[in-house]
Formats: C-alpha cells, structure tokens, sequence
C-alpha cells in the first residue's frame, strides 16, 4: 500500500557495514562509517550516501528511477535507470550495499519501498504548476500505454464537444454551481480535470476568488484560448497543466469542482484523481461538486439482447469457412461475447425488481476503497421471467448550501452520454414473482484504468419452505469495463399488459441527503415498484 500523501517514513539514516560501486573496490577505507539516507531536499526523493557527515560526490540516485535487488540477507543491489527516455532503457550505474545485520537490511529494503511512493512535493517550494520528477501515485498505478491513449482522447476538441453537448450532464453542472453562489462567492476553487475549462467558467461566473483549472491533456492549451477569451471571467483562472497528483499549488482551495465519472461511475479511475485532489488541496470541511455518488442495480430481461449477443457468436459456427472448420473457436467467441458489458439506454419496465444501490461519499472514501469494490446484492423479484443480468446506472449529489441537485443516469430519465450498463449473463437464471435473487457484484481495478467486473447471480427457494432451502441456480460472469459494447440504439418499445402499470420513476433531484442516511444506505433505495419488470413471450 502508498504511503500517505506527503507522510515521510519514520527512518531516513541507515549505517552500513560496507558500500562499493559495481566491478570497484569500496568506496572508502576510512574507518567513519557510510550512511544511507534517504531525503526530499531538492523536491525529489534521493538514496544518498555520506561519511563523516559529508554526501560523497556522485552517490545519489533518484528514487523514481531506481531499483533495488536483494543479493543476500544482509546484501543489495542498488541500479538507477539512465535518464534518456527517448531511448529504450538501459541501466547506466549502481551500488551494492552490505549492511550489518538482517534487521537493518530489511527494515532498509522497507523504507526505500515507502521513500518511493511518498509523495515528496507536499510542503516544499515548488513554483506553481512545476511537476515533480518522482513518480507520481498515477504513474505508478496505471499502465503508461493506457495514459497515453486516455489523455490523448480528451485532448480533442470534438471529445469535449460531445461532452458539453450533453445537455443533462452540463446543464445540472451549471444550475449547481450558479444556484449556490453563497458557496463559490470570494472563494478558491479547483477544477479537478478541466478539460475544456467549462466548469471553471461557471465557478467564475458564480464569483469566486479564483480558479485553479489543472487539466493534463493537450485540452489545457484548448481552455486557456478558452478562459483567454472570456477576459471578465478569464483574469480570475489559472490554467496548470499536469497531473493532480504531481502539481503544486500556491493555497488550498475552499471547493473542489470535478466532472470524475466514467461509466459506472468508476470507469477510467478519475474518481481516485478527484480524492486523491481532496487530500491534497481542499481546506478540512472544503465542499466537493459532486459530494456523493450512487451506483444503482437491479436485475434485467432482455430476450432481444441475449439473443443478439449470442448470435453474434455464430460466425464461428461455420464448418467450412474456405474450407476451415471454425467451430473449435466457438466457445471462446460465445464466452467473449458476454464478457462486453452493454452500453446503451434501456426500457426501464425491463427491471424485474426494485432496485438498490452502493453509496460512495467523496468526503469520507479512500483512495485505496476503490482498488476493490464488493457490493451484496438482494432483490425481490416482482414478475416471473427470465432474468439476463444486472443493470446498472449511477447519480451524484451537488450538495450544496441553498440547493441540493442531482445528476441522474437512470432509465426513463433524460440520457446523458453515459447512457446505463448491463452486464449480462451468458446463462440466464429463472425466477418467479416473489422470488429472492440474491447475488454479488465484485469490481477489481486494473492498470489499464478501469475495472475486471465479477458478478454472480442466484435465484432462491421461494414459497412455503423456503427457509429449509437453498440456492435452486446460480450463473456468473467475468467481464472487462474497458471493453463494453457499445449499442447505442433506442429502447426497443414493451407493449405493458392490461394490468401492469408504468413504473413512478423516482426523480433523484428529490431525495433529500442527510449525513445520518449515509449510515444505512437501504434508506436510499428507491421504492419497490408495481408488477415491474418486461412480459416476455
């Protein structure tokens, strides 16, 4: 696990027993002791050794391109990386270093684990908007090919574009912001992920103090032209370019103002970003736009899309593709098929029971809560009917002084480009009316910014009896959230029966929020709904 930001390890000096560079003699042989020790001085964490209290000349080495190999119990090799990056990497210098006792070797070996994901720009001097050449907590998570290609695709004006066309997502932003004026008015602001800059224009425009829009992207060139051309607005914006978790800033800011979610909320892992931005500059009681978000679940029939993802599987069915048999590749498609989570906007009477949902409070939640997420799952199904899979969808909460506001991604509710998500199951489960489906959706996050989705469902004895009884099916499925399928037509149209009422959506910008609600989450669920759920032939 990362040490804290900005939390130095307890122990810096280690005395050793002996230190020589590679192929050499040791270093010294004057009877003074070397150290080991690790400092932040320079604004970048550095292995350093000295003798008689004076750093001998060329024995330093960046942290951030670093390793250590362990050669024995009370033996390492220390190499540094060599700094031209423009060339395949090769190792240019090391060090082996030979302490007294294994104690001391491990607790070595420890501290420079801790020293190397510490992060050193906390309290030190560094100009507004300088980057720190150690790695930064970012780096060092996230596959460097999956950065390239995320920065690279919101460093596009027509990605933006789509984005601020989405009338639901920038409007609810910008009634948020400018119905709670008493919030932003005289106050520092920082625009977690700027993009465009959009959100610091609003915050602006609602009166603050000042802006720290930091952006990552080429997009942070694209909202300077932007901010620049809004003078009144612009003169109080500062557009940084760089990561949150590297940038310095010269104050703490009193709100947080972010656009961090993906699909499913927790796509692309911007949410850690946004925490991670808390942590580092928001003021103790700082307010955070959005504060809480919500991910909805409820079990789903869908016939038409079972059988179309399974037919896309037949292609491989074929016993003599120009005269090659392609069936021993079947499974495999079939299984990789249903491992896409589906991307689109769905009729909400598919729901076969009430749904339920998972709270994330921005205030209170860890970084490292969403490595994992492991949410229970238990509904009531309220019609018989095959059961496909679970739907998901998600609503965050500006909390605001004057006005609580939420932006809701549920069916039957305005879409957004976030649409909903279905994870579907490559063998359904049958349920009756009044059946218990119980079950657990299990979210593993990846270094490619995103999450490997387990999801299990099962359906229970129901009826008198029940309770001697167990589990009468269960299907699960592996699925990858960076890989959906993206089936972006319209809801197919469900001829409701005779006695079957539309379902009373339950409007999100209603739900009053409370801290003490946060405690017992079942009090945000919404209200069970009548006869929900499709009536399939």
């Amino acid at each position: 696990m990362e040490a804290s930001a900005g939390l130095k390890p307890k122990r810096s000096d280690f005395t050793l027993a002996a230190l020589s560079q590679l192929s050499s003699s040791p270093v010294s042989s004057s009877s003074a002791p070397v150290v080991a020790r690790f400092c932040a001085d320079r604004g970048v964490a550095e292995l350093r050794f000295c003798q008689d209290s004076n750093f001998i000349d060329g024995f330093d080495f960046n942290l951030g391109t670093s390793r250590l190999f362990k050669l024995g119990p009370v033996q390492w090799l220390c190499i540094s990386e060599s700094s031209d990056n423009n060339k395949e990497k090769s190792y240019s210098r090391g060090v082996t270093i030979h302490f007294r006792t294994e104690e001391e070797s491990r607790d070595f070996h420890s501290a420079f684990e801790q020293w190397q994901n510490v992060d050193v720009t906390q309290g030190t001097d560094l100009p507004n908007g300088t980057i720190s050449d150690v790695r930064s907590k970012f780096d060092n998570k996230i596959e460097s090919s999956s950065a390239k290609m995320y920065f690279h695709y919101y460093g596009q004006l027509l990605h933006q574009q789509n984005m601020l066309q989405d009338y639901v997502r920038t409007g609810t932003y910008y009634a948020a912001v400018i119905e709670n004026r008493a919030d932003f008015t005289g106050r520092v602001v920082v625009d977690v992920g700027a993009g465009s800059g959009i959100l610091s224009l609003f915050a602006a425009q609602a009166g603050a103090k000042h802006v720290y829009a930091v952006e990552a992207s080429e997009m942070a060139e694209y909202a300077r032209k932007l901010i620049a051309g809004n003078p009144s607005l612009g003169q109080r914006i500062t557009v940084i370019k760089g990561k949150v978790e590297e940038v310095e800033l010269p104050e703490k800011a009193d709100i947080l103002i972010s656009e961090p979610m993906g699909t499913l909320l927790v796509n692309e892992r911007m949410l850690e970003s946004y925490i991670i931005a808390r942590d580092r500059f928001l003021v103790p009681k700082g307010k955070m736009f959005p504060s809480i978000g919500r991910i909805h679940m409820a079990p789903f029939s869908d016939e038409y899309l079972f059988v179309e993802i399974a037919n896309k599987a037949l292609f491989w069915q074929q016993q003599n593709y120009y005269g090659v048999d392609l069936t021993p590749l079947y499974g495999s498609a079939f299984q990789g098929y249903f491992s896409q989570p589906v991307v689109d906007a769905f009729d909400p009477r598919l729901l076969v029971s009430p749904p339920m949902c998972h709270v994330i409070d921005f205030n209170e939640v860890k970084e490292e809560d969403l490595y994992e997420i492991d949410i229970p799952l238990k509904f009531i199904a309220s019609v018989g009917t095959r059961v496909h899979g679970l739907a998901c969808w998600f609503d965050v909460l500006f909390n605001g002084s004057s006005v609580q506001r939420w932006l809701t991604t549920a069916p039957g509710a305005p879409t957004t480009h976030w649409y909903q998500i279905r994870c579907v199951l490559s063998q359904p489960i049958y349920v009756m009316a009044g059946q218990e489906i119980t079950g657990r959706l299990h979210m593993i996050a990846h270094n490619a910014q995103s999450y490997t989705i387990y999801l299990t469902l099962s359906a229970k004895m129901w009826g008198p009896g029940a309770e001697q009884g167990g589990i009468l099916q269960t299907s699960s499925c592996k699925l990858d959230l960076k890989e959906p399928y993206y089936r972006m037509s319209q809801p197919q149209p469900y001829t409701m029966a005779q006695d079957q009422q539309p379902h009373q959506l339950l409007q999100a910008q209603d739900i009053q929020i409370h801290a003490e609600d946060l405690e017992e989450p079942e009090l945000l669920q919404q209200q069970p709904l009548e006869n929900s759920g499709a009536q399939l032939q």
